[in-house]
Parts: C-alpha cells; sequence; structure tokens
C-alpha cells in the first residue's frame, strides 16, 4: 500500500510539474522505494528491491495509472497530501518493523520508521524543486511519523499482537497529519506556543 500511494503521490508531483513520461515514472519509483532504501542502507541491510524487484515494477505500475489518469485530478494538491498522509503512515510502521526484526535499538527503530516514511517524499521534492513538506514551518509531517513509529515500536514492547500494532502506528500517523492538512494543527516554531 505503501508503495502504490507514495509512487502515485510522487508522479502526481512530477505531472504537477509538467514532467513527461520518463520523468513522472523516475520521481514515482524514488518516491516509492527513497525511504526504503536510505533505511536499508543505514541498517547495513541489503538493499531489497536489489533482488526482490517486485516493489519497483509495483512503483512503476502505479506510476503509469497515475500518467494515464491524471486528467482526472482537478486539484492535484489535495490528491498529492492525502496519498502522502496514507504512505506515510504505511512506511513509518513498515521501517519501524524492519528496524526491529534486524535488531536495532528501540530509539533507532522508531527513528527509522520515521526516516522510512519521510525519505523518498524528501528526494522527490528535492528532484522537483518544491520545499519538502518535512521542512514546512510547523506542519506534522516527520512528528506524525515518529509518533506512528514510536506507537507502532511501544505496541510490539508491550506484545500487542501484530495487526493490532500496526492498526495503531497506522492511525496515529493518519491522525497527527491529518489534524494538520484538515485543521491546521501546527508545532511551534522556537520561544513561540503551538498553535
Amino acid at each position: 500500500m505503501g508503495d502504490v500511494v507514495f509512487a502515485m503521490s510522487g508522479a502526481l508531483t512530477a505531472a504537477r510539474h509538467k514532467m513527461d513520461i520518463i520523468g513522472l515514472l523516475m520521481i514515482g519509483v524514488i518516491t516509492g522505494i527513497g525511504g526504503g532504501t536510505l533505511r536499508d542502507l543505514l541498517l547495513g541491510r541489503k538493499v531489497w528491491w536489489t533482488s526482490n524487484p517486485d516493489e519497483l515494477i509495483l512503483c512503476l505500475v502505479a506510476s503509469l495509472v497515475a500518467y494515464f489518469f491524471i486528467r482526472n485530478f482537478t486539484e492535484p494538491h489535495k490528491g498529492i497530501v492525502w496519498l502522502d498522509a496514507i504512505g506515510l503512515g504505511s512506511f513509518a510502521v513498515v521501517g519501524c518493523h524492519i528496524a526491529l526484526v534486524s535488531g536495532a535499538p528501540f530509539v533507532v527503530a522508531v527513528f527509522m520508521g520515521m526516516l522510512t516514511a519521510t525519505g523518498g517524499g524528501v528526494i522527490r521534492d528535492v528532484l522537483t524543486g518544491t520545499r519538502p513538506m518535512i521542512l514546512s514551518p510547523g506542519e506534522l509531517y516527520a512528528t506524525a511519523a515518529l509518533g506512528g513509529a514510536f506507537v507502532y515500536a511501544l505496541a510490539v514492547y508491550l506484545q500487542v499482537s501484530a495487526l493490532t500494532a500496526q492498526l495503531l502506528g497506522f492511525l496515529t500517523v493518519l491522525l497527527l497529519r491529518g489534524a494538520s492538512i484538515v485543521f491546521g494543527v501546527r508545532t511551534a516554531a522556537p520561544g513561540q506556543f503551538p498553535r
């Protein structure tokens, strides 16, 4: 799910910047697999898609779907933001899970969940010349991913069932990110109270 929505959000961003199909496919794929690639490199793991390209192909297909149906999105920015929120939640949980399974300490696993969730989007934004959402003033973006990864890792530590832990982590991200998108909830700059 994370691969599909992140690849589509990357493709939508590329379309908004009037890229051709090659640019759109490249941005879609990088958005889909970028965060996980960074995570694996930092954990000293073999980057998963180099031996099993299924997710690489899935990202290509999702990007192609976005390419052919892009005209149906009258407000691409809103589509990107919500697709990104779903991908953020999925990847925060998956990244944290893989780090825990790899033997990473609790704190490192939570950080890897955030990195997996935000890495592809940051690379997408840098390549398209867009200010990364992670650097936007007060946006609950990396904070949401960090919160979801923390909730997931804590649930695993407390030996909650796998499905429940995954849902709790995913919903934490979606609720925090959704609060920022819908209600404008923000964190504050240094020395200011949050709104």
